[in-house]
């Protein structure tokens, strides 16, 4: 097994600045509620609501000249479609038929995984030790995130069935800045371009249990896009609502939110792929885990103030634990 010493780099920074922001946000929303009326707060909860949760949030009307439509969406997959499968196709490129790479994505993967931080103890630089993600780990997880934009952007198209609901302007530009950065992230792990024997005997179980996991959530998150999509259409398909309704049936009797749930088993499930040797993939999970966790309980909160008969017992996020 080959070994490499690694430090935090500037994309490691990154992801924990992000996860660190959306654990801050999901605290202060549970928090500060008793000062709904101040105009800071007011602020914020208009950066972090989007879609059914902003809808009757009370605001003044100079913040609604950045509002977006919630619609919108399907141009984040549509850039992680194309993005996404131009990185994978070089990737491809480079280990298949071992030609180098374009000087340009060689030039910011060097800048993204630049160490920036050291820990020093006893005035000795410490560096975390961790064995190389095998470029096998690396090609399957970039494909899958293809894969997994391709099935989001499809169901954007020709599943949900959007309202008139709004996101922030920030929102709508972090999220066409999100799948670009993460595509590069997954390079960030086979930046130097080094095997360790080849594709085939790299393969082993964590492989095959994150595929199985990817694959698990991916149907778990596909089912409860459709049965959100159900609340706004007939038998027939056709849309006879654009209001929202209690959301019933699989595993929304478990939490208010299991797409989002299903959301946080792909990057898990992508993480041992990785075979759990990623640290930069590790915070992507803590990432996803605190910003869909605020999603989550935005979602939660409008249910039990919308629907006197929802369940108290449900969760918001994870069965039976949030």
């Amino acid at each position: 097994m080959s070994w490499s010493s690694v430090s935090l780099s500037l994309i490691d920074i990154l992801w924990c600045f992000l996860a660190s922001c959306f654990l801050v946000a999901f605290c202060a929303h549970k928090i500060l509620r008793k000062y709904d009326t101040c105009r800071l707060y007011m602020l914020f909860q208009d950066l972090i609501r989007y879609g059914k949760t902003k809808q009757n949030l009370k605001r003044d009307d100079w913040l609604r000249v950045f509002d977006v439509p919630k619609r919108w969406f399907w141009h984040f997959y549509a850039i992680s479609v194309c993005w996404n499968g131009l990185l994978l196709a070089l990737y491809l490129n480079f280990i298949f038929q071992h030609q180098s790479r374009p000087s340009w994505p060689t030039g910011i993967l060097d800048i993204l995984t630049g160490a920036c931080v050291f820990l020093f103890y006893s005035c000795w630089c410490l560096m975390l030790v961790l064995p190389v993600v095998p470029q096998l780990s690396t090609m399957l997880v970039q494909l899958l995130l293809w894969v997994h934009s391709v099935r989001r952007l499809l169901e954007c198209l020709f599943v949900s069935v959007f309202s008139d609901g709004s996101m922030h302007l920030v929102q709508y530009v972090f999220g066409l800045g999100y799948y670009i950065v993460l595509g590069l992230t997954v390079l960030c792990s086979d930046h130097v371009g080094k095997g360790t024997g080849t594709l085939l005997s790299q393969l082993d179980w964590f492989h095959m249990a994150g595929f199985a996991l990817f694959i698990a959530a991916s149907l778990l998150q596909h089912q409860s896009m459709v049965l959100l999509a159900r609340l706004r259409t007939g038998k027939s398909g056709a849309v006879e609502t654009l209001t929202h309704r209690e959301p019933k049936g699989g595993w929304f009797e478990l939490v208010s939110c299991p797409h989002y749930f299903a959301e946080l088993l792909i990057y898990i499930s992508l993480t041992m792929v990785f075979r759990g040797l990623s640290l930069t993939w590790w915070l992507i999970v803590l990432y996803v885990f605190f910003n869909q966790a605020l999603a989550a309980q935005l979602c939660h909160d409008l249910y039990l103030n919308k629907y006197k008969s929802y369940p108290k017992h449900r969760k918001a996020f994870i069965p039976f634990v949030l």
